[in-house]
């Protein structure tokens, strides 16, 4: 069997507490997020006005965010009470020289040997598993707020409020103990629901949310699937500040012309180019919704499809990056060079956004970006698979992209062939049913 020997990174204090015994007793005296003790806590409570009246303003320089001042001062806060396991504010940090601008980071306090567990890299959908290691067994001082949407179509803002235990499950930003950047943080939707790693419409509008009340182009979120390095089978996304643009947010784009007659939600979607990495760039909408249907829809798809992807929400909200990705795939079946493996970087979403974390000195002090264009381009679907997937995704969003209708305006003559052409662009319906990986790969993580 295909296998991959990996180290997870530690988000948590209490990540070596896996034990189900701990979940399961009532009370458990570490005042932690699950069933024992968060319904009888009081968190700050950050509620955010509802979606009716939210629109997308796109070229506006945001102002100030009350909420982006008090995420900083929480996160600070945890800093100085000594929760993080090192100071990333030491760390060294670099762009490293070229067209691209890839920053390089030496971070050796990521570099942590813990207990190896087990996924299934051909597997993006799996249950979650509460004998695992997972967030409602993060202490509450690990918490900086709850983050959900008010009832009214105001702001609110709570030191502390009351968790209803008749009321949903609550979803919360916590720290990231073995931070990467500044205000490293998690977004957990719906903690004690214990959700799998997997992108649903309600989670990831809520992250669009958190993009748009921060309202600094500095503070991005990030997603990565199973398969695609993330490391903990427990829904959430990702968020720092990097006070630097990403290269992949300077890289140039193509806007892809879709048919006439769908319907118009505002969303605009373009294809990446000139980076090592094939990706589709999502952007507008008349509503968050609207471009969080869209990007969502697409990320179902390939979850179903066992296709591992990344996500990165950058500009407040406006702009969101879709990676598909088959690197942990090339791993296993022995095609990645001994010499990016020994740099032992699994390229999850913010490398392949451009901003690689190193965790030896000698990796940090020859980084080049010879070396971050040969990583990155590991990541990447083939041209030829790209497009296919693509083609695929639009589908699953409701687009359909006017290729015969280039082709014929340029001239090839050919004006019969365009109904053949869609019939083998948008395949067969049993597409869903397909995987990307060989059977038997398995990831040790």
């Amino acid at each position: 069997m295909l296998t991959i020997k990996r180290v997870p990174t530690v988000v948590s204090n209490y990540q070596e507490d896996v034990s189900a015994a701990a979940a399961e007793t009532v009370g458990c005296g570490r005042n932690c997020l699950g069933k024992c003790c968060l319904p009888v806590s009081k968190l700050p409570l950050y509620a955010f006005k509802g979606d009716g009246i939210d629109s997308i303003k796109g070229g506006e320089e945001p102002e100030v965010s009350f909420f982006d001042t008090l995420i900083l001062g929480q996160w600070e806060d945890r800093m100085s009470r000594g929760l993080f396991r090192y100071d990333v504010t030491l760390c060294e940090t670099k762009v490293i020289p070229g067209e691209y601008g890839f920053v390089a980071q030496l971070n050796e306090g990521r570099h942590l040997k813990k207990r190896p567990t087990e996924f299934r890299v051909d597997r993006v959908l799996q249950p979650f598993d509460g004998s695992k290691f997972n967030f409602t067994k993060v202490g509450q001082e690990e918490v900086l707020l709850r983050f959900e949407q008010s009832l009214d179509e105001k702001t609110h803002y709570f030191a502390s409020s009351a968790v209803d235990s008749d009321s949903i499950s609550p979803s919360v930003v916590a720290i990231n103990v073995s931070p990467i950047e500044y205000g490293h943080v998690l977004l957990i939707p719906r903690v004690l629901e214990c959700l799998p790693q997997r992108i649903d419409h309600e989670s990831f509008l809520l992250a669009l949310h958190l993009a748009k009340e921060a309202a600094n182009p500095f503070f991005r979120l990030g997603f990565n699937s199973l398969g695609a390095f993330a490391t903990i089978n427990h829904l959430h996304f990702q968020a720092y500040y990097l006070s630097v643009p990403f290269p992949v947010e300077k890289a140039p784009t193509q806007k892809i012309t879709m048919a006439n007659g769908l319907p118009d939600n505002g969303v605009t979607i373009s294809e990446l180019l000139n980076y090592p990495v094939r990706a589709l760039v999502f952007e507008g909408g008349n509503t968050l919704k609207d471009l969080s249907d869209v990007v969502s829809n697409a990320c179902i798809f390939l979850q179903e499809t066992k296709l591992p992807y990344n996500v990165l929400i950058s500009d407040c909200g406006n702009r969101i990056f879709l990676f598909p990705q088959c690197y942990a795939e090339k791993q296993a079946l022995g095609e990645v060079s001994q010499e990016l493996l020994d740099t032992q970087v699994n390229p999850a979403v913010w490398e392949i956004s451009g901003h690689i974390v190193l965790k030896r000195k000698n990796d940090y002090e020859d980084a080049s970006e010879n070396y971050a264009w040969r990583l990155l381009a590991e990541v990447s679907l083939s041209e030829e698979r790209f497009q296919e997937v693509k083609t695929y995704i639009f589908e699953a969003a409701g687009f359909q992209e006017m290729v015969c209708v280039a082709e014929k305006e340029k001239g090839d003559g050919n004006e019969d062939v365009k109904d053949e052409d869609e019939d083998s662009l948008l395949g067969s319906s049993s597409r869903t049913s397909a995987t990307y990986y060989p059977q038997g790969c398995l990831v040790q993580q």
